[in-house]
Order: C-alpha cells, then structure tokens, then sequence
C-alpha cells in the first residue's frame, strides 16, 4: 500500500494523516479508493469506499441525498472514478449517513447489496413520513426523563424523517449474511455481522491483503452511538454491542488496516476492540453506582459522557443512556418504577 509516514495515537496508528477533499478520492491500496462525503451535522462526513471491478465499480456507503451530494458524486464519477459506472452499491447498515444516495444509484442501473434487516429497515423508515411526532415517540420521551422545554419543542416540529435526507429506495436487493464470500476490487472479503449500533451490519476482511472494510462498527476516536428507540423500547443493543467486540476481538490482529465509515483508516486493531468494549463495560459500572439513588435515563448524562451535551447531542445521549439503563435492568443489576410524570426511575438493585 502506497501510504506515508503513520501518525501514531493512543495505540493506534493512521497511515493517511489526511483525509480526501470532498468530491476527490484517495487510493489507499490497489483497486480501493477512499472517498468522503460531506454531512449536514455535528458529525461533518462520512467516508465511502471504490472498489475498481474493471469495466465498473462497487461502491460501499454513499452519504446523504442532498444537492451537494448528488453535484459531489458525480464529479467524482467523471473524474477519479473516470467515468465507468457503479455497478454496485454496498450499504454496511441502515442509517441515512449510509443509505442516502442508493436510490439515486440504482436508478442509474447500480445493484444493492446490504442485510436483510438493514434492508427492511431502510425501506421502512424512508417510506414512512411522518408529518407530527408519533405518540410512542412522546411516551418514549416521557418514559426517558427528557427535558420539559425539550419535549414542548419537539412535539410543535414535524419530526425528522429519513425521507428527508434519503432518495427513495425502489423494491429489490441483494441479500448479505455472516459467513458469506464477497467478491469486489480484485479480492474476496469474509462477511462478518456486528451488533449494537444497527443490527445486522456488515464488515467485511479481506482474504488477500491487511483491509477490513468496517462501516460504523469499528471506528478510530469515536464510539458509535448505541441507542434504544420507540420503534423496540426494551432493546439491548449495549448487550449486542460487548458481544460483537468481544468478536471482532477475537479476530484481529495488529496487521489489519481497518477503513471506517467516520475520522480515518487506522491500524492497531486489537487495542481498539478492547478499549471499544472496555468504554462500555466502565460506563455500565460507573452507572450502577451512581444509581444509589433513582434516577431518570436524562439524569444519567454526567456519569456516561465526557463532554457537555447540547441541543444537538441531546436526543442521542438521552437513546444511549436508555440502552444502558435496558442492559442493566434486564443483567437484573437495576430496578425501575414510574413517577408522577411517567418517566422510569432506575435505581441499583
């Protein structure tokens, strides 16, 4: 691989100190190009990844549907990609970072391969508009302590909607699974499932060289965010999450170059996946003591995270301090009962 000095951090290593501007491509290994896309939010791009099959391309991850996007690809299909088609479009899970511009592809011919449950949901959630917030939505607040003032404000908004940020997607796909050979950019790549922060989502490790395509599930300097939503309440994607390290941990080894769907590809995988499982197994013990006393899911935000959260980071801390809470109630280390309000109140058992 034609990569530059490594930076090294925190027991990790980034062979590519620079990330490609968007609507530019970097090789990064034979047939492979990095790619980035810009997003409209606190979490600024996403990466994507080319993949030369010869007379064509397969694409992993595409980004939002947006103007900008759709100007961005298509200048990088006339130009690094140097105007063959993409025949292909793998999406690694659901989340419209991911499926956004899909439809836009298979409308231009291309072939989607994804899970079969990222696939249903994707479908699902692009296809259903909603124009006012749900009443599970609003009980699902209630039932989580948010914010007085934070849920006045949510229940006059029409809520945010996959529609908004996806282009239809039309019926029909290729199917995915653990176990599964995929042949793309000159090498076959083992399918391997991760859990936690989208089900079913897909890795894929190559057989002929270093590179492990990770999508959301293995990432540098961030930890997904694993949350709990009104569509599954009483979910345990934490549970799902310490399992699917404890996986992929078995498995790696310091040569893999993992690319990732956020920040940069990186090597030192084998000190990540620990320290991925071990952030969670500590915040989990950090929130069992501090539930001496019962406690909303929104009173739980000092003791998970490590930062200030705002407007912005609010509705994502308040589903992932739920997925917390499940994990711990459902191990049976918690007990909850409702207040006045309707919010659970969770305390150590």
């Amino acid at each position: 691989m034609n990569a530059p000095l490594a930076e090294k951090m925190q027991g990790l290593a980034f062979p590519w100190p620079d990330p490609p501007e968007p609507g530019g491509a970097m090789e990064i290994a034979e047939g492979v190009l990095w790619i980035r896309m810009p997003l409209p939010m606190a979490l600024d791009h996403v990466n994507c990844y080319a993949l030369d099959e010869g007379d064509g391309w397969t694409i992993v991850d595409t980004g939002v549907h947006t103007k900008k996007s759709i100007a961005l690809w298509e200048a990088v299909l006339a130009g690094p990609l140097g105007g063959k088609p993409v025949r292909r479009v793998i999406a690694t899970h659901h989340h419209p970072d991911h499926i956004g511009m899909v439809g836009w592809f298979m409308e231009r011919g291309a072939e989607l391969v994804m899970s079969r449950t990222a696939w249903l949901f994707s479908r699902m959630l692009v296809l259903d508009v909603e124009e006012r917030v749900t009443p599970q939505a609003e009980a699902f607040w209630r039932a989580a302590g948010m914010d007085e003032a934070m849920l006045q404000k949510r229940l006059k908004e029409r809520p945010y909607n996959f529609a908004d940020i996806c282009a239809p997607i039309p019926v029909g796909y290729t199917r995915l699974r653990e176990g599964d050979v995929l042949d793309a950019g000159g090498r076959s790549w083992a399918v391997r499932e991760g859990n936690g922060h989208a089900p079913e989502h897909l890795t894929f490790w190559s057989r002929e060289d270093d590179l492990v395509l990770a999508g959301d599930q293995i990432i540098s300097s961030i930890s997904p965010n694993i949350g709990v939503y009104p569509t599954e309440p009483e979910a345990d994607p934490v549970g799902e999450w310490i399992a699917s390290c404890e996986k992929f941990e078995a498995i790696a080894e310091a040569r893999h170059v993992v690319l990732s769907g956020h920040k940069r590809p990186f090597t030192g995988l084998p000190f990540r996946m620990r320290q991925l499982r071990e952030n969670h197994i500590h915040g989990l013990e950090r929130l069992v003591d501090y539930l001496e006393e019962p406690k909303t899911a929104a009173e739980c935000f000092p003791v998970l995270f490590k930062r200030k959260i705002d407007a912005g980071t609010y509705g994502l801390a308040l589903v992932e301090a739920a997925a917390h809470l499940n994990h711990l109630f459902q191990e049976g280390r918690i007990t909850r009962e409702t207040d006045a309000r309707g919010a659970w109140l969770w305390r150590k058992s």
